[in-house]
C-alpha cells in the first residue's frame, strides 16, 4: 500500500459530497470514470479479505485503465433485475423515511485521503452520521435475511465490502442496510465501521491503484514507441 499518505490533519475533511449529481446520468458516469468505487470492491478483494488475483480483477484493471486513457465509460447492459432494483429502491427509501428516519439523496461521494481516490454512490444520507444502502431482493433471499441475519444483526456477505467501503469513503458512523422484497416486511440492519475489514480494503485498493499507475506508464511507453515507429514508416514510404 505504497500510495497510502500520512493522515490528513483532523480539521481538514477529505470527503467530497457531490450533491448536485443524479445517479445514472452522464455527469455521474463522468465523475466515476476510471475510479475504483465501493460497488466494485469485491472485484479486487475476496470475502476472506485477500487481494484478488484472477480474471475478473485483471479485467477490471484494464477497464479502469481504458477509461483513464479515453475518458469514456462504455455503456453496460441493464438487466431486468437492475430495472426492478431501481423501482424497488424508491419504495424502500420511502418506507425507511416513513418508519425510521428522514433521508437525503446525493449522487456520489469521493475521498482522496490515502493518496488515491475512492468513490461511493450512497442510496441516501441520514443526518450527519448515517448512510442508507438499499438492496432489492428476491423473496427467498429476503426470507433468509430475516431468519439468518436480522436476529444477529449481521450484514449478508455479498454486501459487506460495499458497505464498509462506503463507510470508509464517507467517514460516517453507521450504515443501514435496507433489504426490500415486495410483499414481505422491510429488513433494516445497521453496520458500523470495521477496522480490520477497512484496513484490508485500503491495502487492496492501494495496491490496485499502484498497479493501475504502473500499467498506465507502460501503456504510454508502448504508445510512444509505436507512434515513433509508425512515423518512421510513413516517412520512409513518402521518401520511397
Amino acid at each position: 500500500m505504497a500510495l497510502l499518505a500520512p493522515d490528513a490533519p483532523a480539521q481538514r475533511s477529505t470527503v467530497r459530497i457531490h450533491a448536485d449529481l443524479y445517479q445514472g446520468t452522464d455527469e455521474w458516469i463522468a465523475v466515476r470514470c476510471g475510479m475504483l468505487t465501493a460497488s466494485e470492491m469485491s472485484l479486487i478483494l475476496t470475502p476472506t479479505l485477500k487481494a484478488a488475483r484472477n480474471e475478473k480483477e485483471r479485467a477490471h484493471l484494464y477497464e479502469l485503465l481504458a477509461q483513464r486513457i479515453t475518458k469514456f465509460v462504455e455503456p453496460r447492459y441493464v438487466s431486468d433485475d437492475m430495472l426492478r432494483g431501481r423501482d424497488d429502491e424508491i419504495e424502500a427509501l420511502t418506507l425507511y423515511a416513513k418508519h425510521y428516519a428522514p433521508t437525503e439523496t446525493v449522487g456520489f461521494i469521493t475521498n482522496d485521503r490515502w493518496g488515491f481516490t475512492l468513490g461511493y454512490s450512497p442510496d441516501a444520507l441520514v443526518g450527519t452520521d448515517g448512510l442508507v444502502e438499499c438492496k432489492s431482493r428476491r423473496q427467498k433471499y429476503q426470507v433468509e435475511t430475516f431468519l439468518v441475519h436480522v436476529p444477529d444483526g449481521t450484514i449478508p456477505a455479498d454486501y459487506v465490502l460495499q458497505i464498509q467501503t462506503g463507510l470508509l469513503v464517507s467517514e460516517r458512523l453507521w450504515c443501514d442496510l435496507v433489504s426490500y422484497s415486495g410483499g414481505l416486511p422491510l429488513a433494516v440492519i445497521r453496520a458500523y465501521p470495521d477496522d480490520a475489514i477497512q484496513a484490508a480494503i485500503l491495502s487492496a485498493a492501494g495496491d490496485f491503484e499502484q498497479r493501475l499507475r504502473d500499467a498506465m506508464s507502460r501503456y504510454r511507453e508502448v504508445e510512444s514507441l509505436f507512434g515513433r515507429v509508425l512515423t518512421q514508416r510513413i516517412e520512409r514510404e513518402i521518401m520511397a
